[in-house]
């Protein structure tokens, strides 16, 4: 094997041009223009550029795949959340409505999302403590990275690319409606600091009717589930109140018309959490 198999495309086409060029200039005395040498640079360049970017799409394929769902690790962390982490950060929490939560059956949680306390006081109210239910959050996949993107992945949480939400990155939730699990899904998409529910994206809707559209009679839940901070930045000592509402039958939407239906369910579980919103002050 030639040692040129070891070199990046760059060393190896510069060093076999200086090689030849250097040859040909002990036979010739004959010079390689500097132009020359600076497209063959560009060229390699260019070259290194576009593999690097086939190694990126090919990694951000593979972490969105779904990682193994570990409940012992989530049993451990959320244990940690519930009994010494949050007591010790917040002032008080009161949790109302935990009687509107199914016990079985497929069921969407879908909270405001005010901070990232939010994935822990969500399974603080209605987890697997409280409910015998695990809880599988969708996540941006910017979020699933490192350190982080591991545990968020084995605790049960699924990366979706949220620039380009198609069906095929939405299919491990549907897979897991169809098992009767409870999803998390943040139907604002973005944190928002202040109390106004804002306009809802339609992913959550599409997701819950595509997955009553696979398998009939699935009786899709949704809840919507309101929190409210004493303070937008959530310092310490400040005080949280989580609303649950009453579910909205995936169902009762399913109509025929995917993109009539979508909005329909869209706009229901809005004006759900805005009803809540109404009697949120602590």
């Amino acid at each position: 094997m030639s040692p040129f198999d070891f070199m990046t495309p760059l060393e190896t086409t510069v060093q076999r041009s200086s090689r030849s060029n250097r040859q040909s200039s002990n036979s010739s005395q004959a010079q390689v223009h500097p132009s020359e040498l600076g497209r063959i640079y560009w060229q390699s360049l260019i070259v290194n550029a576009a593999k690097f970017s086939v190694r990126a799409r090919s990694s951000t394929a593979a972490s969105l795949r779904p990682a193994q769902f570990l409940p012992w690790l989530a049993s451990l962390v959320y244990r940690l959340g519930r009994y010494i982490v949050i007591p010790a950060y917040f002032k008080s929490i009161e949790v109302t409505g935990r009687e509107h939560v199914p016990l079985s059956g497929p069921v969407i949680l879908a909270p405001t999302h005010r901070s990232r306390w939010d994935a822990f006081l969500v399974p603080y109210a209605v987890g697997h403590d409280i409910t015998g239910r695990h809880l599988h959050f969708m996540v941006s996949a910017d979020e699933v990275v490192g350190c982080q993107g591991w545990l968020i992945r084995h605790l049960g949480g699924f990366p979706v690319d949220t620039r380009r939400p198609g069906v095929a990155s939405l299919r491990h939730g549907v897979e897991l409606l169809k098992a009767g699990k409870m999803l998390v899904i943040f139907p604002e998409g973005d944190i928002f600091r202040g109390d106004e529910v804002q306009p809802l994206k339609p992913g959550l809707a599409r997701l819950a009717l595509q997955a009553e559209t696979i398998q009939p009679g699935l009786e899709i839940q949704i809840i919507p589930i309101h929190l409210h901070y004493s303070h937008p930045m959530v310092p310490w000592k400040s005080r949280v109140k989580i609303q649950i509402g009453a579910p909205l039958r995936v169902a009762n939407y399913h109509l025929g018309a995917p993109k009539i239906d979508a909005q329909q369910l869209t706009s229901g579980l809005l004006e759900s959490l805005r009803e809540l919103a109404n009697t949120s002050s602590i």
